[in-house]
């Protein structure tokens, strides 16, 4: 029971039923205990996994979904760690409807997805492993083999979906590559026919205005970011879970939103001396971040009630590097009639069709609707990156109809 003015926290620390072993090399947080939770999207036909990821508290949901094939057994879509609970699951399903036939890996760039494919392929060892076209790795581009993908039962996805084992099931559209310097970006739009379900890994999301289940499992970052000062307790009541989800989503997006006030570092630190908490869980007291008392607002314009969103991060440093290619495929995706989308983050699933999925892209060949200073953060990393010779120029584009689509 919660009692209001006391610190009231309460996580299990370990279970072995969550141990991810392989965290150094994506040390992101939770790092080594990861919770599954599982959900039931369509009934016995699609469901989605998730868990969660992040740094500095900043933690949103990362999801695989898992979809029956017509013919018997399941494709995997974006896994996400195979920890002994999530194996759990995913056997559940395999009891009842057939062994993994399929697991998709549909991003080159996206580390939080691609880190987990190799070691859930060696948990289902009879499944092809299908990925998206243009792999790369940073600092150096090895094989996928080297990055712990089955060499033997891994194959590149083809341009033509028709050739796939799977195209009674599923079509899909590729995005990209888009150039972004150091490697492209690629994202594959998977369309389940029976059950008009659209899957995407990072391109759409959209902002839940409750915390999601999954992030209030662990409730200790949501109640850190709620608060005004280093100083002040971690109060677990349902406002400050609010507050503190509120405020993760403005870090998410914009890592530097313009609401922050400007960060004193004598302050800081003479703060720190007086937080309720300076452990290290605690980053020794030198946070949360001072903010404005308009900040709500920015959160409110960023979740625009909930609609689809393209992440701001991927509007001004990567699809307006390739704003034609990007068009082409959302009309493509818009040919399908799809009546939900699964994303790979944030909220799901969403009830969306082919004409909010176009609107969410508006950003290509309209005016900016989210606030500048917000974006300030990521303009000033585009600027460096394209003056160092990193990425490429942006382009824009003011007509959707010359898009060659």
């Amino acid at each position: 029971m919660t009692v209001p003015g006391r610190e009231t926290i309460s996580e299990p620390k370990f279970s072995s039923e969550w141990a991810w072993p392989f965290w150094p090399a994506v040390p992101l947080y939770p790092y080594g205990q990861r919770r599954t939770l599982r959900f039931e999207i369509v009934k016995d036909w699609v469901w989605s996994f998730e868990q969660l990821q992040g740094i500095l508290h900043v933690i949103v949901p990362i999801r695989m979904t898992v979809v029956r094939l017509a013919t018997g057994g399941l494709l995997v879509y974006a896994p996400v760690a195979p920890t002994p609970e999530c194996l759990r699951w995913v056997r559940e399903l395999v009891q009842e409807y057939g062994d993994v036939k399929y697991i998709i890996l549909p991003t080159v760039s996206g580390i939080e997805h691609k880190i987990f494919v190799g070691p859930f392929a060696r948990r289902f060892a009879h499944a092809e492993v299908f990925v998206a076209p243009h792999q790369w790795s940073f600092p150096i581009n090895l094989p996928l083999s080297w990055l712990g993908l089955p060499s033997r039962r891994t194959q590149v996805l083809p341009e033509d979906s028709s050739s796939t084992p799977f195209f009674d099931d599923f079509d899909y559209a590729i995005l990209g590559p888009i150039s972004l310097g150091l490697g492209p970006f690629v994202e594959v739009a998977f369309f389940h026919k029976r059950s008009r379900t659209l899957l995407l890994t990072d391109t759409i999301v959209s902002i839940p205005d409750e915390p999601p289940e999954i992030v209030q499992l662990q409730p200790y970052a949501l109640l850190f970011h709620a608060r005004d000062s280093a100083s002040e307790p971690l109060l677990d009541i349902p406002q400050q879970r609010r507050k503190g989800w509120h405020r993760i989503a403005l870090f998410s997006f914009y890592f530097r939103p313009g609401a922050l006030e400007d960060v004193n570092v004598w302050g800081t630190v003479r703060n720190a001396f007086r937080a309720s908490d300076r452990s290290r869980r605690a980053y020794f007291g030198l946070f949360p971040f001072q903010w404005r008392s308009d900040w709500e607002r920015s959160f409110e314009l960023l979740r625009q009630d909930g609609n689809l969103l393209v992440a701001p991060v991927l509007q001004r440093l990567i699809l307006n590097r390739g704003p034609q290619e990007t068009l082409a495929w959302v009309e493509r995706v818009a040919q399908w009639d799809f009546y939900r989308i699964i994303p790979c983050h944030l909220d799901s699933p969403l009830a969306a069709g082919p004409e909010a999925f176009r609107c969410a892209f508006n950003f290509l060949s309209t005016p900016q609707s989210l606030p500048a200073e917000d974006f300030e953060l990521l303009g000033q990393l585009g600027d460096i990156l394209e003056r160092s010779g990193i990425t490429p120029a942006t382009h824009t584009t003011t007509n959707r109809d010359s898009d060659g689509a």
